[in-house]
């Protein structure tokens, strides 16, 4: 890979890190931003969906069943948009979990770019199966 790309993957990511500023939840906060041809076409942060309350974890700090992870919404974003995820990059603040690589694979994102390991793995091994590049770039404060 070329350094000007490593500098785009780095400021990129800083971005998403930045965005998952928005999210309420206090267990963790994920950013994402979907990008094509150098174009930022989505973004998402975790949270619950639209029109619920912005609180993301129960009496016990579980989080709720029905929050969404940055991936779903930066996917789900782009699909009410006029833009196409097909060919694009996503850079996520975590590692993607199995159900959004499974968002991911059929949305038609070719590249994933994450900073932070998430504690399981199975997800980067689906992407990996399906062909898509992962690149593990964590960024200091």
């Amino acid at each position: 890979m070329d350094e000007k790309q490593l500098k785009f993957d780095k400021r990129y990511l800083q971005m998403a890190k930045i965005w998952a500023q928005n999210s309420y939840c206090k267990r963790r906060q994920v950013g994402a931003l979907l990008v094509k041809e150098k174009m930022i076409i989505s973004d998402g942060y975790n949270g619950t969906p639209e029109g619920f309350e912005n609180n993301c974890e129960d009496e016990n700090n579980k989080t709720k069943p029905y929050v969404l992870h940055a991936e779903a919404n930066a996917i789900t974003k782009v699909a009410k948009s006029n833009n196409s995820s097909e060919q694009s990059t996503l850079y996520v603040t975590t590692s993607p979990c199995i159900e959004c690589s499974k968002l991911i694979i059929q949305a038609g994102i070719t590249r994933v770019v994450f900073s932070e390991l998430y504690h399981l793995n199975e997800g980067l091994k689906l992407l990996e199966r399906a062909g898509i590049s992962v690149f593990h770039f964590p960024i200091e404060e």
